[in-house]
């Protein structure tokens, strides 16, 4: 089979073409012909290997996983003998990533754990591009005392997938969204219903009012600014930034918070397939669309990746195996 592989840590050049052999699934494991794929920034952190904490997980000196790629969608094509829940032919999709990488190929080997059955009324691409960013929306909205119909919400960085999916979800439970990103994206993201849009190279969000709940894709200032933006009761959640921002915050979090008062939190999200399965019925019955920005073939993934490293991506990029 073809996959895209890589055995040092670097830009796009690491990224080769090769044939490897089929996967043979183990007891416990369905192997998936891989229909649909997409891409996030964590397969662009561990392609760097930065920041250095990628390499504490991921392997010190080199990766410890040839073929990146872990939001997956396509058809169970063999199942081993303990597998009770999946057949063959079953569609299916789900983030891998807690169960190993390696989406950026033709077959994979899994356990069914973070899978998901596939909708017929939902297309591979639209499947692949929701589970690791829409179950991060979905788990970011839930945290603290949870996003409340009417609560103002801030969603920085949201032109991604994370974004685009959050801001759905939010209008969808009846909160008041205010987006901030790149201006090239900021139509885009009034078009899915952001009431409000701003340009993050002109306008600094954490001096424009209190909000109510903040996920925060990006987050790179002190905890000092975050706390200024917030309402009394108001929730700050890091889905992506610096390091050293998580670092204060998990020392931060380590304080028991006063009921009612502000709260600044880390989201750990933890891939569900009960959470996909809620995520494809608002599919299905039209309250929430995947934005997919561009649909690459496995040999452009390094193109892909390069796009997703200059943070010119609207929604998610879905690679396509059999393009």
């Amino acid at each position: 089979m073809k996959a895209i592989v890589y055995h040092k840590y670097g830009g796009t050049e690491q990224l080769k073409m090769a044939e490897v052999p089929i996967p043979v699934p183990n007891s416990d494991e369905v192997r998936i012909k891989i229909k649909a794929a997409s891409v996030n920034s964590w397969d662009w952190d561990q392609l760097m290997g930065k920041p250095f904490v990628i390499r504490l997980i991921g392997g010190l000196f080199r990766p410890s996983k040839s073929v990146l790629g872990f939001d997956v969608a396509g058809v169970v094509d063999a199942v081993g003998e303990e597998v009770e829940d999946l057949e063959v032919g079953d569609e299916v999709f789900g983030d891998i990533s807690e169960y190993g990488w390696g989406a950026f190929g033709e077959y994979l080997c899994v356990s069914p754990k973070p899978l998901a059955r596939k909708s017929s009324k939902l297309t591979f691409k639209e499947a692949a591009a929701l589970p690791h960013a829409g179950v991060l929306a979905l788990q970011g909205l839930r945290q603290g005392r949870g996003l409340k119909a009417g609560d103002h919400l801030l969603i920085n960085g949201a032109g991604g997938g994370v974004g685009t999916l959050g801001l759905q979800l939010a209008k969808e439970m009846g909160a008041k969204v205010t987006v901030v990103d790149r201006a090239d994206k900021l139509a885009m993201l009034k078009d899915l219903g952001a009431d409000e849009a701003l340009d993050y190279q002109t306008t600094d969000y954490t001096r424009t009012g209190a909000y109510d709940f903040i996920i925060d894709n990006v987050a790179r200032r002190s905890i000092a600014d975050y706390r200024r933006a917030l309402s009394a009761d108001g929730v700050f959640v890091m889905i992506g930034g610096d390091m050293r921002l998580v670092l204060a915050l998990a020392v931060r979090g380590m304080r028991k918070a006063k009921p009612g008062s502000r709260r600044l939190k880390i989201l750990a999200h933890k891939p569900m397939a009960a959470d996909l399965e809620y995520l494809q019925e608002l599919v299905v019955v039209g309250k929430l669309k995947p934005v997919i920005d561009q649909e690459f073939s496995l040999a452009e993934v390094p193109k892909a990746l390069d796009k997703m490293g200059k943070g010119e991506v609207r929604g998610k990029l879905i690679i396509n195996p059999e393009k």
